[in-house]
């Protein structure tokens, strides 16, 4: 399990993951995996046999206006008491909390000054 406060996971939002898929694969070594999701694929960043990051294709009309970056995600011990308590001190849920199957339970979350990222409770790990 993650430890509660501490960054989780990285994932590049991108319109062109192929082209960053050869980029970040010439310059940081990086190999590529698929994993099939509901809406698409999403793409596994490796170095040797370790996950170091994700791509995400923003690519879809729901995204327009969303700018090309790296997203952090910040693992959380309870992610409703936590978003409660971000509420009471000035902060916003942008997208209220839904579940990826092996992932994690997840929301969207701005602090008090507008600066966005994912608060997750990682999914325990399978046997």
């Amino acid at each position: 399990m993650a430890d509660h406060g501490t960054f989780y996971w990285n994932e590049l939002m991108t319109r062109d993951v192929e082209a960053a898929k050869r980029f970040y694969g010439a310059t940081l070594g990086w190999g590529f995996s698929e994993m099939p999701m509901p809406d698409g694929v999403y793409h596994l960043a490796l170095l040797g046999d370790k996950m170091v990051g994700g791509i995400f294709d923003i690519g879809a009309p729901a995204f327009d206006g969303v700018p090309e970056s790296w997203f952090a995600y910040i693992a959380v011990d309870d992610l409703d008491a936590r978003l409660a308590k971000l509420r009471e001190a000035g902060g916003t849920v942008d997208r209220e909390p839904w579940d990826v199957p092996g992932v994690g339970r997840i929301a969207i979350v701005s602090d008090v000054n507008g600066a966005t990222m994912g608060w997750i409770v990682p999914a325990a790990p399978s046997a």
